[in-house]
């Protein structure tokens, strides 16, 4: 399915927060009433909408906190979350990227290269250790980059 050799692909991680185009990038916007620090912050706590880990998980001290700690709770995660995650990543990388003109230059300049979250070990958001995932979270970014180029 993906070629690890083929230059029209632009391989990132979700969790490196040094990369723009990362849930993990710290590029703070206001959703839904509330600060946000990051994507992955975001993206955690609406798994929790209505409880307190909400605020909680939103004023975690970094996306890892965050992430870490909605995993410790797993069995409160709304009921409707597999239907919704989707929607919920692409609203917050969308937000993010139009008040980031900076992060927007980069998604925007990556042209029409594939964009691949390359994880070993998730084959929803990712391309998994094979390269046979769903690569979510990339299609994402490429739905957003082509938006964003028409607008």
């Amino acid at each position: 399915m993906f070629n690890s050799n083929d230059t029209a692909v632009d391989y990132l991680s979700r969790t490196d927060s040094s990369n723009p185009l990362a849930s993990y990038a710290t590029h703070a916007f206001e959703l839904d009433g509330a600060l946000w620090p990051s994507v992955e912050h975001y993206y955690q706590a609406m798994k929790f909408e209505n409880s307190p880990l909400y605020d909680d998980i939103r004023c975690a001290v970094d996306p890892a906190a965050a992430a870490k700690l909605a995993s410790k709770n797993k069995k409160l995660i709304r009921k409707d979350w597999n239907k919704i995650k989707r929607t919920i990543m692409t609203r917050g990388l969308y937000i993010m990227f139009r008040n980031h003109p900076d992060a927007a230059t980069q998604l925007l300049a990556s042209g029409k290269n594939r964009l691949v979250e390359k994880s070993q070990y998730d084959y929803y958001w990712g391309c998994g250790r094979d390269l046979r995932g769903d690569n979510t979270y990339g299609v994402i970014l490429m739905e957003i980059r082509e938006k964003l180029n028409k607008e």
